[in-house]
């Protein structure tokens, strides 16, 4: 394991994928101890992609006390049919919130008639109860949640908002295997807002595979602009970046 600092974001590059989902759920199961022992109840927000798989797996193995967490996703695909399985509230259902007894979930509603208005309401929701922490990932084009670099905005006055797909967000979902071709997948989106992401007090962002490695890198070694979303982490002193040697691979200066 190699650990390292990039402006404040703290760096663990684990020895395989599953090591990597491990420490992840420790650390964040370890701050999440922390904040539940000042408050009664805490908000998490989840995304919803296969490269979260080892880490929602050793979450739910955990023995954190989730009848005290109140549960968000981060995006979600307008138009899908409500039980459509790529939905990404149907899959943290089926990897996460049928797994364990949280405090309760609430869903972005990706089959609402007014899409506009599903994201009023979910930002009434974010601001009513602020979340305390972020578990994510890092798209292919160096998205976070759906703020491809197209949409995002580091500096976005709304919450949620509507955003528009770029191909290589959508290639993505093929590639995952979550989609048969491209044509097949959404073209828009609901999303949290870069603001809305980082302004919890904790992050935790888990990208794992050959894929990201091009992410990571500008991530890390480009410069901190919309170009590559991500790269928004390196201003945010509480967030955690977890690699595994494939999605490391192209690092220069630490690995």
């Amino acid at each position: 394991m190699i650990t390292f600092v990039k402006d404040y974001l703290q760096v663990t590059v684990a020895d395989s994928r599953a090591e990597m989902g491990r420490i992840a759920a420790a650390d964040a199961v370890a701050t999440m101890r922390s904040m539940l022992a000042r408050k009664e109840t805490i908000g998490v927000i989840f995304a919803a992609a296969p490269s979260q798989n080892e880490f929602l797996q050793a979450l739910c193995e955990s023995d954190l006390d989730f009848t005290r967490i109140r549960a968000y996703h981060m995006d979600e695909y307008i138009g899908l049919p409500a039980d459509a399985p790529q939905g990404f509230g149907n899959f943290l259902r089926r990897a996460l919130f049928e797994k364990v007894p949280f405090h309760s979930v609430s869903y972005l509603d990706g089959c609402a008639t007014d899409p506009q208005a599903e994201c009023a309401r979910y930002s009434d929701l974010l601001a009513k109860d602020p979340p305390d922490v972020v578990c994510m990932g890092i798209g292919e084009n160096g998205h976070i949640a759906f703020n491809d670099p197209a949409e995002a905005d580091f500096h976005d006055p709304a919450a949620v908002k509507i955003v528009t797909l770029d191909d290589r967000c959508r290639a993505q979902q093929v590639h995952d295997g979550c989609f048969s071709t491209l044509d097949a997948v959404p073209r828009q989106a609901l999303t949290l807002t870069v603001p809305a992401l980082i302004r919890p007090r904790a992050l935790f962002c888990v990208v794992p595979a050959a894929s990201k490695a091009e992410a990571v890198r500008n991530t890390l070694e480009g410069p901190v602009s919309e170009v590559c979303p991500a790269s928004v982490l390196r201003t945010c002193p509480g967030a955690r970046l977890y690699l595994d040697p494939q999605s490391a691979s192209l690092l220069t200066a630490q690995v």
